[in-house]
């Protein structure tokens, strides 16, 4: 049904009856969250490379110039989060450097990785050792490449962004929604804690995005393990000149979202992206990863809002603001979550208490 999904075996059920349901929701349709979220997290940008060169994306960067952090700089990074009580290291790189990286290869390689998920799992080691847990946004990923990193991570992503063919995507390097896909599903079938969602305004229409949230809702009826669905609206930066969505749009593919996705899965709505007080009443309860510490480097433009601004938010909605662990309480558990991030929150630290101090409250 999705382009690519034959060429990765992705078999997803959405009907035209649940689209037209789904194009039937307006905000009138859902009621406010009773309560909202974020994770207090590190940006950490292991590398720019990435395959693709989405015309709406300023994070990735040509090969000989693309960048990628050491061990050191790492390690600097995530003791810097650790020290103003964050508790996530979000890990985010573009998808796997294709052969024209060659210098990022050899640094790799120099390091002792044959590959960049061979140096995520030691950059994941190095977040636990700082007192963080690490969340990685690795792109698409075979099988092997998660079950590779799973086990050190609390959770982990992928953006769908859309189910369609869109121009942004272009080009001979394309991402397939096919294989966005499969990668979300790879991650229910090995039992990973998942962010995804969708980014509206790069090409895609309504039913587009109808059957993209109504495909997440497949994957996640099937394995469980979607934790929050990102509604984000694209942003103009250098190399994206076409605008955002409207407020319109927004109010109402926030509130479809909504009234699509299962009750225990979170709608998020990035405070620096989107205009979160207009959508308050249109059913998002998260607002996702906001670091005291780095930039958000997929969007460098715009700055995460301090913690009052959010406390702000909360108090403009009447609802209580509650930080959260980058993964679910519902998933601490031995089917969800590896060995090393269940000692690290029951370990007696410093970390470890901060972490069981969100979890109780």
């Amino acid at each position: 049904m999705f382009p690519g999904a034959d060429e990765y075996d992705v078999d997803v059920s959405v009907t035209d009856a649940a689209v037209e349901r789904a194009l039937s929701v307006r905000p009138d349709d859902v009621e406010a969250a009773d309560e909202l979220t974020f994770a207090r997290n590190v940006f950490v940008p292991l590398t720019t490379a990435c395959r693709y060169t989405c015309t709406y994306c300023t994070y990735y960067d040509p090969p000989g110039q693309a960048s990628l952090l050491a061990p050191d700089e790492i390690r600097d990074i995530v003791e810097r989060g650790a020290d103003a009580g964050c508790t996530e290291a979000l890990f985010t790189f573009g998808d796997d450097p294709d052969d024209r990286y060659t210098a990022v290869h050899d640094q790799l390689d120099e390091w002792g990785h044959d590959s960049i998920h061979a140096y995520l799992r030691e950059a994941c080691e190095i977040a636990l050792d700082a007192g963080l847990l690490p969340h990685s946004n690795p792109g698409d990923q075979t099988r092997e490449q998660m079950a590779q990193v799973a086990d050190l991570n609390a959770s982990m992503g992928v953006m769908l962004e859309t189910t369609a063919e869109v121009q942004a995507h272009g080009g001979p390097r394309a991402k397939s929604p096919g294989q966005r896909l499969h990668t979300i599903e790879t991650a229910g079938e090995l039992g990973v804690p998942f962010t995804t969602g969708i980014l509206v305004g790069i090409g895609e229409d309504w039913r587009d995005r109808a059957e993209s949230l109504l495909a997440i809702r497949d994957l996640h009826e099937r394995h469980g393990h979607v934790q929050e669905v990102i509604v984000q609206p694209v942003s103009n930066n250098e190399r994206w000149r076409d605008g955002s969505p409207s407020l319109a749009t927004m109010r109402r593919v926030t509130a479809m979202a909504r009234a699509v996705l299962p009750e225990d899965v979170s709608v998020q709505s990035p405070p620096n992206l989107a205009p979160v007080r207009e959508l308050l009443d249109c059913g998002i309860d998260d607002l996702g990863g906001v670091s005291p510490v780095t930039d958000d480097h997929v969007n460098p433009d715009y700055a995460w809002p301090a913690l009052r601004e959010l406390e702000d938010i909360a108090d403009e909605a009447g609802v209580p603001l509650r930080e959260r662990l980058p993964v679910y309480e519902r998933f601490l558990t031995d089917e969800w979550v590896g060995p090393r991030i269940r000692e690290e929150i029951r370990a007696d630290t410093d970390a470890g208490a901060r972490y069981r101090a969100l979890l109780s409250d």
